[in-house]
């Protein structure tokens, strides 16, 4: 099991130098990965990245989650492979539909069925230009350290099934903490739902990364038990989200290390 960070970039957190401090803390505190959103009303992502690779060594780093349909694939590609080459073949590639239409109604994308069929295109694109880099076909292209690419994990909503089926094509799903539905909570027997759900419909046996999210403020302990359950039923990966935290409660809370179980790795 290993433990994420999901790092608003808005008011406060839009500060590269602040996003830097914490990535420095989660690293020092034990944390596996920091992962910054990527919204048109905070600081841009690309910005965000630089700022939590320039403050750690360790941890994994990436998007939860870029927003590709607002990219173009061809730029996307080659300032992610810049990353992972600058972080030692540390990142992860969180991507979703993005749920603000108001985001894409520039682009002709505000309707979510258009979105999506970009959406898959655009990661395809994505896959096909790092593997003409690796392969040579196109001189100049930056070449991922990580082959054939870097994990990408894609972003879902219990219990939609669409953007599970996207998840099983890649490399791993970054289930959220809401039903996509009933905006309630996502209940354990939810959460084991999807992953049965992601794993059946999977057709090969290469490594599939399941990320958990949510909130462990309160009693750690209980805390602990709640995310040692996910594990046990297939989460990978724990995510803890900073969304609607104050950005000094939040570095005070990463300080406190992960939720991890007395024996669990």
């Amino acid at each position: 099991m290993r433990y994420g960070l999901d790092i608003p970039t808005t008011g406060a957190f839009a500060d590269p130098d602040a996003l830097a401090r914490l990535a420095r803390c989660a690293e020092a505190s034990g944390w596996d990965g920091v992962f910054v959103w990527d919204v048109t009303d905070g600081l841009d992502v690309w910005h965000a990245l630089a700022a939590i690779l320039s403050g750690t060594a360790r941890v994994r780093i990436g998007t939860m989650v870029l927003a590709l349909a607002r990219h173009a694939p061809h730029v996307a590609a080659e300032r992610l492979a810049q990353l992972d080459q600058r972080s030692g073949g540390r990142l992860i590639v969180g991507v979703g539909l993005g749920h603000r239409a108001d985001d894409f109604a520039a682009l002709g994308l505000a309707d979510g069925r258009v979105r999506a069929r970009h959406l898959d295109d655009a990661l395809a694109q994505l896959d096909q230009h790092w593997r003409d880099a690796a392969s040579g076909a196109h001189g100049g292209r930056a070449v991922p350290l990580q082959q054939p690419r870097p994990p990408i994990w894609i972003a879902g909503g219990w219990p939609h099934h669409a953007p599970l089926r996207r998840a099983a094509r890649w490399d791993g799903l970054a289930l959220k903490s809401i039903d996509a539905i009933e905006r309630t909570w996502l209940s354990h027997e939810q959460f084991v739902a999807a992953t049965a759900t992601v794993r059946g419909l999977r057709h090969n046996a290469a490594p599939f990364a399941i990320a958990a999210s949510g909130d462990t403020s309160g009693p750690r302990a209980a805390a602990a038990a709640r995310v040692a359950a996910l594990h046990a039923a297939g989460a990978t990966w724990w995510i803890e989200e900073g969304l609607g935290w104050q950005y000094d409660e939040f570095i005070e809370h990463i300080a406190l290390g992960p939720p991890r179980a007395a024996g669990m790795a």
